[in-house]
């Protein structure tokens, strides 16, 4: 028995060993993550086999500095959805709250630092999203009826009540920030040059705050509780109307950031220039894991989605694919993003069920 005993004492620690390593390798295999960073990888690599400049460093400083907006909006749009809600209005809002923003500021002869257009417009996106809060939360009705009439009464005012027109002259600070860069980088081949502008860092600011919202505070506890399961939270002490309010008064500050980053960029106040992104953002923010019915996400997956909706864009100007072609193509990653949300819903449910 001694010898038997001793003999099987080598087998057993392998195995041991093996077991952790197998465990991560097998989650790691069923993230979304995993997948959308390597459909990344592989169409980088293709990419760069038709035109040579994929990994050219002034195209991944133009992707980094591409994804600013978008990647703004999305983890608001992530926060939304996450709750098990769906908002389409995030674009009208931040176009409502920076057009109203710069036309009072240029009537004014405004001259002073950029932080302070930055706030009222932080504010005032935090009012109009007030006002989506108080129909989500006190209504029943699906969120996606709510924010498609909220984004056409957004809409409606700016171009009706305050009669929108393109600004051309923004504040001189204002423009100043969008023109500011942190570093550029100079294609050696073509001589084509490209900055990283300085607003990529509110963009990593967006995503750090709502990183320890969402894995240190009970608040943003209390959002994947009410995606999961609502009634759940509501009896594990949730305050769920006063989470889901206030959920979309800061959805409606970090729309309001992005639009002015975009205005800023730009140099000037183009009422409709943001107006159509919503389908864009919830498909990066699929693409990257974020069950379309709650509960689930990540940040690290908004982002990747994101890039991924960038990266294919992008391609397709460096492949000379013609520009409608991107309807298609973004079509075809929303139908797939859902597609596989769906399906892991249902195994969740499955396997679930099974357990039970």
């Amino acid at each position: 028995m001694s010898t038997a005993s001793a003999a099987s004492t080598p087998t057993r620690a392998p195995r041991a060993a093996a077991g952790p390593l197998s465990k991560w390798t097998g989650r790691l295999w069923r993230t979304n993550e995993f997948w959308v960073f390597v459909v990344i990888i592989v169409l980088a690599l293709v990419i760069q086999v038709r035109s040579g400049q994929f990994f050219t460093a002034n195209n991944l400083v133009d992707i980094a500095g591409a994804m600013v907006v978008p990647g703004i909006f999305a983890v608001g749009a992530h926060l939304v959805i996450v709750s098990g809600g769906i908002d389409v209005s995030f674009p009208a809002l931040a176009s409502l709250a920076v057009y109203a923003t710069t036309r009072v500021l240029v009537d004014s002869g405004f001259a002073g630092p950029v932080i302070v257009p930055f706030a009222i417009a932080m504010c005032l996106g935090a009012l109009l999203g007030a006002f989506n809060g108080v129909f989500t939360a006190r209504l029943t009705v699906p969120t996606l009826i709510i924010t498609l009439g909220t984004a056409n009464v957004f809409s409606g005012v700016m171009q009706g009540a305050l009669n929108s027109v393109q600004i051309p002259n923004i504040p001189q600070s204002m423009a100043a920030f969008g023109a500011a860069e942190l570093f550029e980088a100079t294609n050696t081949t073509s001589g084509l040059r490209s900055v990283l502008p300085m607003s990529f860092l509110l963009l990593v600011a967006v995503v750090a705050g709502a990183w320890f919202l969402t894995r240190r505070t009970m608040f943003g506890r209390g959002i994947f509780a009410i995606g999961g399961d609502e009634a759940a939270a509501e009896r594990a002490g949730f305050k769920v109307k006063r989470i889901r309010f206030w959920l979309y008064v800061l959805v409606g500050v970090i729309a309001a950031i992005a639009g002015m980053v975009r205005t800023c960029a730009m140099g000037q106040m183009h009422p409709t220039n943001l107006l159509g992104m919503e389908m864009m953002v919830i498909a990066a923010v699929v693409l990257g894991g974020t069950a379309i019915t709650g509960g689930t996400g990540s940040l690290t997956g908004v982002m990747l989605g994101t890039a991924l909706i960038v990266i294919v864009q992008n391609s397709m100007i460096l492949t000379g694919i013609p520009t409608f072609w991107q309807g298609f193509a973004l079509g075809l990653l929303i139908i797939v993003g859902t597609g596989v949300s769906a399906v892991q819903v249902a195994r969740s449910r499955g396997r679930r069920i099974t357990a039970a």
